[in-house]
């Protein structure tokens, strides 16, 4: 496969504000996604199951979707 195909569908998201203060559902979320510490950016696959963990913490992370 093309370096192209393998980036369709595909989520880059980045945690970017601390999640000091929020619950632990949201924790979980952010942990969920792969994401270990501020500014740590993950690529992950466009499902609806990723995109449920990202709208739950929609303020704390910054996505940019694949081609």
């Amino acid at each position: 496969m093309t370096a192209a195909k393998q980036e369709k569908g595909t989520l880059k998201i980045e945690w970017v504000v601390s999640f000091v203060g929020c619950p632990r559902d949201m924790r979980a979320a952010i942990r969920g996604l792969g994401l270990r510490r501020l500014h740590h950016t993950v690529v992950r696959q466009d499902t609806p199951a990723i995109r449920g963990m990202v709208h739950k913490v929609r303020h704390l992370v910054k996505v940019v979707e694949g081609n």
